[in-house]
């Protein structure tokens, strides 16, 4: 089986790798993985909201737009003190990287002197650092950089061809652009897309196409399944089959065998199960904490007891002994912007994986 990177895969190659047997699928995207990876380890990053609310864009399953009637409260963007409080948390219960997103459009330079200092107080923890806060210009980009940002994340969310029935207030191009800044300025890419909102095969196809032709490949690929929420457009779209979901995850990783592929929204509504059979498929990142500024979350010990089941340890660390713990609910978390979820339980200001890349919502 060939190692070699490739970028450029063409529509009806894809589309073949979704029509596999399942099984040969799977096989060959878990000989990739571990090629590439040590396939017992999982690279775990946690997110924090810096600002929550009040986006002028209408993403369609984003609860932050202002377009939306979704109950979400509005919250300013947080002092530096508060964020690396939340950093310094997050270290504690074992995550490498720390990710923080805005609901803004395009930040304004006013606000990126508050952004660099909590980037670079993150960084002198000892963790990764990633950003999500919508459409950068490149000199902004390059100011992130300078204040040692490791990654940025935009998101795709679809193919070129779905993508107008989702998002209209901004193009797919302007996203391409912005992860043109980005790269430009030396920062990793986190790109990916959400899977589950009326879209058919052959645009899940063409989204992974999309990222895969990028050269370099993004370094960090989330891959969301929509968690409806109640006022938004998309609450009511067919739910995607959870074999699907898993066939997603195996192409990304035989496309892009070098990246980290990261299940990021609507894992807590999935079996531990259905989780498992996606690390199987080559998925070796998760977001992971869920939590309050100072206070642990359930979902911590569920992540941790289905690792010890596993046989699965955090990238560069390891968990303490938890005992076991019920099977999450569907319930326990509600749609976040680009397809990530907020815990009942926690603040708006908490919340999954890449809201303001992926979304409108955190732009």
């Amino acid at each position: 089986m060939s190692t070699d990177l490739r970028h450029d895969w063409t529509r009806e190659e894809v589309q073949a790798l979704f029509e596999l047997p399942f099984s040969d699928l799977m096989f060959r995207a878990q000989s990739l993985h571990r090629q590439n990876f040590d396939a017992n380890k999982v690279q775990l990053s946690t997110l924090l909201s810096i600002k929550t609310g009040a986006c002028p864009e209408d993403c369609g399953y984003c609860p932050q737009s202002v377009r939306f009637n979704t109950g979400l409260k509005t919250e300013p963007l947080m002092d530096v003190d508060a964020v690396l409080e939340a950093a310094r948390e997050a270290k504690a219960n074992g995550a490498a990287r720390f990710c923080m997103g805005a609901a803004w459009r395009s930040p304004k330079d006013r606000d990126l002197a508050k952004v660099e200092d909590m980037v670079k107080g993150v960084k002198a923890m000892g963790l990764e650092t990633c950003l999500t806060l919508g459409m950068l210009k490149e000199h902004q980009a390059q100011k992130l950089a300078d204040a040692g940002l490791d990654y940025y994340n935009h998101n795709l969310d679809t193919s070129p061809e779905f993508y107008g029935k989702i998002i209209t207030t901004r193009t797919y191009q302007d996203r391409l652009d912005t992860l043109q800044h980005v790269r430009s300025a030396g920062v990793k890419v986190c790109c990916g897309g959400i899977v589950g909102m009326g879209e058919e095969k052959q645009d899940r196809a063409e989204l992974l196409r999309q990222l895969a032709v990028m050269t370099p490949h993004p370094e960090s690929v989330p891959i969301n399944n929509l968690v409806q929420v109640e006022g938004t457009p998309l609450k009511g779209a067919e739910a995607l089959h959870p074999l699907e979901f898993v066939r997603t995850i195996a192409v990304a990783r035989i496309l892009m065998p070098k990246a980290y592929v990261r299940l990021s929204a609507g894992r807590t509504a999935m079996t531990e199960e259905l989780q498992a059979m996606c690390f199987m498929a080559g998925a070796n990142s998760i977001f992971y904490g869920e939590k309050l500024l100072t206070t642990s979350n359930p979902q911590n010990a569920r992540d941790r007891a289905l690792f010890a089941r596993l046989g699965i340890s955090p990238e560069g660390g390891s968990f303490e002994p938890v005992a076991e713990q019920g099977q999450p609910h569907a319930d326990d978390h509600e749609q976040g912007c680009c397809g990530h979820e907020h815990s009942h339980e926690a603040p708006p200001a908490m919340m999954a994986e890449g809201c303001g890349s992926a979304t409108a919502c955190a732009e």
